[in-house]
């Protein structure tokens, strides 16, 4: 019976770890650039209002600049925030601005956004 109580324990703590490590932002430095897991250059937006909680980019932007997702249950984390998009869905932020990839960048690395239109850019950090 111990080991049972005991096995049990380590399930609950290891589940307990895990869920924390789940809601921390998926980002990374590279290169002086803040990307996602995969590698993918991550960008801000300058219609996006800092520490507004939303995306201004929706429909055809965010087909072209997709969100950076958030798990529904995602947890606000030092620089990085949540903000919920017009859908309802979640998406990261990095200082209050929302983050985005650009669908153009084919491989981890690529950066070819920065600056697109001056008003895209690259997060450097």
């Amino acid at each position: 019976m111990k080991k049972l109580s005991l096995l049990g324990a380590l399930l609950v703590s290891c589940l307990s770890i895990g869920t924390a490590l789940a809601q921390e932002a998926p980002m990374k430095k590279s290169d002086g650039m803040l990307v996602s897991e995969s590698g993918m250059t991550l960008y801000t937006f300058d219609k996006d209002a800092a520490g507004s909680g939303k995306s201004v980019c929706n429909g055809g932007c965010a087909t072209l600049w997709p969100p950076a997702m958030a798990s529904a249950s995602a947890k606000d984390n030092g620089d990085y925030s949540v903000v919920t998009r017009d859908d309802g869905s979640k998406q990261w932020a990095f200082k209050g601005k929302p983050l985005y990839t650009y669908a153009q960048d084919k491989k981890a690395g690529d950066h070819t956004g920065d600056n697109f239109k001056d008003v895209w850019h690259a997060v450097k950090n």
